[in-house]
């Protein structure tokens, strides 16, 4: 059993590393001595990532299949092999009731939060099987094992994330690869910034909500634990 006290010389994927939860995994990751490469749109975000922090980008959107598959298929060729941790951290937010929410919406939240999970999954899985190790972390939500009103499209999102995390882990068990479903409660990101939650009494204060940082370090945590260990699931919520 190896003792993961730090990740110097693990490679790292993390989608959704623009912003918010995904960025602030990327860095810690890299922190924590791992080559970590960040998937998403913006190009820009990326750049400055990589001056400041060392990271690859990789750009790419997650609605776009070929796009995504292009991309894995270059950093897997290009590192000779597949990522040792996998880190499924885009995704889109917001509320509205189901009487309300439009089909469009409720289709992005599938397609980002739940499909796009399963695409990098599908596109990677394979290698790190064939391997015998790896660890993917799928970012879920309080919201994908607990029912808020306004929450139709996003819980619909997050719960199909965790239905399909757990079927993962029936597949994977005794493979070598591993999976964590981090579950966290409300995070302040820029993804509440139309929302403006303070002004709503409806809606949790941003001061009270975890920090993309919180986060993060759950996802290091997971990462670091010995081969072997499992971690299936690990919610984290403000003391």
């Amino acid at each position: 059993m190896t003792d993961r006290s730090s990740l110097v010389g693990t490679r790292a994927l993390v989608t959704g590393a623009s912003r918010g939860i995904g960025r602030a995994t990327a860095v810690a990751l890299a922190r924590e001595g791992a080559r970590v490469w960040g998937l998403a749109r913006d190009a820009r975000a990326l750049a400055r990532l990589e001056s400041e922090h060392g990271l690859t980008p990789v750009v790419a959107d997650l609605g776009d299949d070929a796009d995504v598959w292009t991309a894995l298929d270059e950093l897997v060729e290009s590192s000779g092999g597949p990522p040792d941790i996998v880190v499924n951290a885009a995704g889109v937010f917001g509320i509205e009731s189901i009487a309300n929410e439009s089909v469009r919406a409720f289709d992005d939240h599938l397609r980002v939060n739940t499909r796009g999970a399963f695409l990098v999954i599908r596109a990677l899985l394979p290698a790190m099987l064939e391997r015998g190790s790896g660890l993917v972390v799928n970012v879920g939500s309080i919201s994908g094992w607990k029912a808020f009103p306004g929450n139709a499209a996003y819980s619909a999102s997050k719960y199909g994330l965790k239905g399909l995390h757990e079927v993962l882990l029936e597949e994977i068990r005794g493979t070598g690869v591993r999976a964590t479903l981090v579950e966290p409660a409300a995070t302040d990101t820029g993804l509440w910034d139309p929302l403006d939650p303070d002004a709503n009494p409806g809606l949790p204060n941003r001061a009270d909500m975890l920090r993309p940082e919180d986060v993060a370090e759950a996802v290091v945590f997971a990462a670091t634990r010995p081969d072997g260990v499992a971690l299936p699931l690990l919610r984290i919520e403000r003391s």
